[in-house]
């Protein structure tokens, strides 16, 4: 059994800060204590006072496959995500073919065996005709159920208000919502073509994926939420004005129980604000939209303050020629995955969050909200899912990009953190410059 010991390390897990040693044995964590002593043959790292924090766990990406490779796949988006510091990932339904049966997530599944950099789950998605077979879900399969509560890729937004109380009913998993109400979005869609027509630009778009819209549909996602007492979790929230239906306190209280609905923002919410529009344009387009410098900075005092409960990306990559289109052709979505770490931490250097709160809403709360087994922590025992991060200054480049899309919305930004190692089941994959060895990402377990 290999073994790696990790010395003069900084870890933050679970609240606090503290200098120790980590030793890995295997996939696992086996000791961690100060002063630990070299054992005959093994590797030994000096962490020389670098960070190190549990490998972060996206629970919203986009990685296209199947059907829509030509933006990404498994292994290309999953070997981005590593070198950003994230270890596993819950990819999203909407893909091609859709993920709306049982037959259909296995397939995802088989595909990202051997092909996944990091730690795989999938969602199961929701339409407005299968209802049986979310009902028919095994709970330990999949992470949730996506359900789109506004526009989405194919046949997935749920719009029936019959099925989508049954679904909320019904459902054996978390149930995860994006939330923006269609029927607002396409009447502002509409006005805007006729005001502007071809000058019609991605400044418009906060304003047609309006914040009324997002908070119409995320009043009504918590109201069935109540109703059934449903285990809900709100994706992506981008405005202030949806703060209000959140509880705050810890996702885990002192009593071992769990809020029942959650809610998530993203990296490009905390790091982007409306005036980037004109340098970025639809670069930064995605839904729903990054909205006023206001609701960026409330977002960020809602992570601090334990009103948003998660962190993620929603990583959801296009071409670079896709992107150059026209506004009203150009698809919505950001390649974020391998800068999202490093944005969060900006925020640190800010001081508007701490590393504690950073690891705590981007590594401990995915794992404890979607049951995810012996990940997420830096525990003796646990797989040994791991991150280094030095506090050295870098700019992103283009040709560092390793997603397959090739290009970033934080190109040209410094960042005041960079990711110098990154450990997956016990193999080092990352090195700070380039990945090492094989993928070594295996299928998550959900403790349910």
């Amino acid at each position: 059994m290999s073994s790696t010991l990790i010395i003069n390390a900084r870890l933050v897990n679970e609240g606090r800060s503290y200098a120790a040693d980590l030793r890995i044995e295997g996939e696992r964590i086996a000791q961690i204590a100060p002063g630990l002593t070299p054992r005959q043959g093994e590797t030994v790292i000096d962490a020389a006072g670098k960070w190190l924090l549990p490998g972060m766990i996206d629970d919203q990406v986009h990685f296209r496959e199947p059907g829509l490779t030509h933006k990404g796949d498994i292994a290309s988006e999953s070997a981005a995500l590593v070198a950003g510091g994230l270890t596993s990932f819950m990819d999203m339904p909407n893909t091609n073919p859709p993920t709306l049966d049982s037959a259909a997530l296995e397939a995802k599944y088989a595909l990202a065996e051997g092909r996944a950099w990091g730690n795989y789950g999938f969602y199961h998605g929701a339409s407005n005709d299968n209802l049986e077979a979310i009902r028919a879900l095994d709970p330990k399969a999949t992470p949730g159920v996506k359900v789109f509560m506004g526009a989405s890729t194919g046949n997935m937004l749920v719009d029936n208000p019959q099925t989508l109380d049954a679904i909320f009913r019904d459902c054996p998993t978390p149930i995860i919502t994006h939330c923006e109400d269609t029927p607002m979005i396409n009447a502002l869609a509409a006005q805007y073509e006729e005001k502007y027509g071809d000058a019609l630009t991605a400044e418009q778009h906060p304003d047609i994926r309006s914040r009324a819209a997002c908070l119409k549909s995320s009043e009504l996602a918590v109201s069935l939420a109540k109703k059934h007492g449903t285990r809900l979790h709100v994706l992506h929230i981008s405005t202030a004005d949806e703060l209000k239906l959140f509880e705050p306190g810890p996702l885990v209280r002192a009593d071992g129980s769990r809020k029942q609905i959650t809610a998530e923002t993203c990296v490009h919410f905390l790091h982007f604000a409306r005036p980037d529009y004109k340098e970025k344009g639809n670069l930064i387009k995605c839904n729903p939209a990054i909205k006023e410098e206001s609701d960026r900075q409330a977002l960020t005092a809602a992570l601090a303050n334990d009103v948003i409960d998660v962190l993620a990306t929603d990583h959801a990559p296009h071409t670079w020629e896709e992107k150059q289109k026209p506004y009203a052709q150009a698809p919505s979505g950001l390649p974020l995955v391998q800068y999202a770490l490093v944005a969060a931490l900006e925020r640190v250097h800010e001081g508007k969050l701490s590393r504690e709160q950073v690891v705590q809403k981007f590594a401990h709360a995915p794992a404890q909200l979607f049951d995810v087994a012996q990940r997420g922590f830096l525990r003796e025992g646990y797989y040994a899912d791991l991150v280094l991060v030095e506090d050295v200054p870098f700019t992103v480049k283009r040709e560092d990009v390793l997603g397959k899309c090739g290009w970033s919305p934080f190109e040209g930004t410094t960042f005041h953190s960079r990711v110098a190692a990154t450990f997956v089941n016990g193999q080092q994959v990352w090195d700070g410059e380039k990945l090492l060895g094989e993928p070594a990402g295996q299928r998550l377990e959900f403790d349910r």
